[in-house]
C-alpha cells in the first residue's frame, strides 16, 4: 500500500488531520470513525487498501481530540465533529461519495446526509457498521449510575474503562446535552441514497435491536440490514473486513 502523509485542514482554529487517496473511478469513499477511534484503525486501513487496488478515491480523517488532529477530546461534541466532517468532505472530495460510518461515525454519517440534502447535495450511499445514532440519549443516559450522574453535575464529565482503548472513555455533560440537538431517531430520516447496515448480533455495546430501530426510521430509502450472528462491535475479523468490502462493491454496482 502506498504510504500517505497526513494533510491538515484548519477548521475554526483546530488542525484536522486527513489522509486522501486519489482515484479515477466514482464514487469515492469517506471513512467516519467511531468514538475514540482514529483513521489508522484496521477497518479504515482495509478500505484504503481496497480503494488503492480498485482505483477509487478515499478520504479518512480524525475528529478533533482523536488521532493526529488537534484539540482536546473532552471538548468534543456531535455538533463539533459533524462540522469538522462536513468541512473535510467539502475540502478533500469531489463528485459522488459513499459515507462509511462506524459506531458513532454512523450517527455522524446520518447527520451529514441530512445536512448535505439541506445544501442541495446528497451522498451516493451510506454503509453503517454497528451504527450508534443517538447513543448519548439511547445507550449512555439510561445506564448512568447515581455516581456518574453526580460526576456529570459536579465535574462536568465521568470516565469509564474501555476494552477498545488503553485510555478510559470520557463522557462529558456537553456531549450528552449536545446529542439531544442531533437526534435522528425521533422522526423519519431521509438520506437520499441507498443504505446498508452491518450489525453484529453479539455486539455488547450497540445491541442489534438498535439497528432494527434505525431501520424503522428509514422508510423512504433503499435499506439493507445484514445481521452477523457471531459479530461483535469491532467487526474487524477477516470475514468482517471481507463483508465490508463486498458491501462496498455491491453498493457501487447499484448506484
Amino acid at each position: 500500500m502506498t504510504d500517505q502523509a497526513a494533510n491538515f485542514l484548519d477548521v475554526n482554529g483546530t488542525a484536522i488531520a486527513a489522509r486522501t487517496r486519489k482515484g479515477d473511478k466514482a464514487p469515492g469513499l469517506v471513512w467516519l470513525g467511531g468514538y475514540c477511534s482514529d483513521m489508522l484503525g484496521g477497518k479504515a486501513q482495509h478500505l484504503d487498501q481496497w480503494a488503492e487496488k480498485n482505483n477509487h478515491a478515499m478520504l479518512r480523517f480524525d475528529y478533533s481530540g482523536h488521532g493526529e488532529s488537534g484539540g482536546e477530546f473532552k471538548d468534543g461534541t456531535i455538533s463539533l465533529w459533524l462540522e469538522q466532517s462536513l468541512a473535510a468532505y467539502r475540502a478533500f472530495t469531489t463528485g459522488p461519495q459513499i459515507l462509511i460510518g462506524s459506531s458513532m461515525g454512523g450517527w455522524i454519517a446520518l447527520r451529514m446526509a441530512q445536512e448535505l440534502i439541506k445544501a442541495g447535495e446528497k451522498p451516493a450511499g451510506l454503509i453503517l457498521l454497528a451504527p450508534a445514532p443517538d447513543f448519548t440519549q439511547a445507550l449512555v443516559e439510561p445506564e448512568l449510575t447515581e455516581d456518574q450522574k453526580n460526576q456529570l453535575e459536579q465535574k462536568g464529565y465521568f470516565e469509564e474503562p474501555s476494552e477498545y482503548s488503553p485510555q478510559p472513555y470520557i463522557y462529558t455533560k456537553n456531549l450528552i446535552e449536545d446529542g439531544r440537538s442531533n437526534q435522528v431517531l425521533n422522526g423519519i430520516i431521509e438520506t437520499g441514497c441507498p443504505v446498508h447496515i452491518l450489525q453484529g448480533m453479539e455486539d455488547p455495546d450497540v445491541p442489534y435491536a438498535h439497528a432494527l430501530r434505525l431501520v424503522e426510521h428509514l422508510p423512504v430509502d433503499n435499506v439493507t440490514l445484514t445481521l452477523i450472528r457471531d459479530g461483535d462491535h469491532r467487526l474487524s475479523r477477516p470475514q468482517d473486513l471481507d463483508l465490508l468490502t463486498r458491501s462496498v462493491e455491491a453498493m457501487i454496482a447499484q448506484i
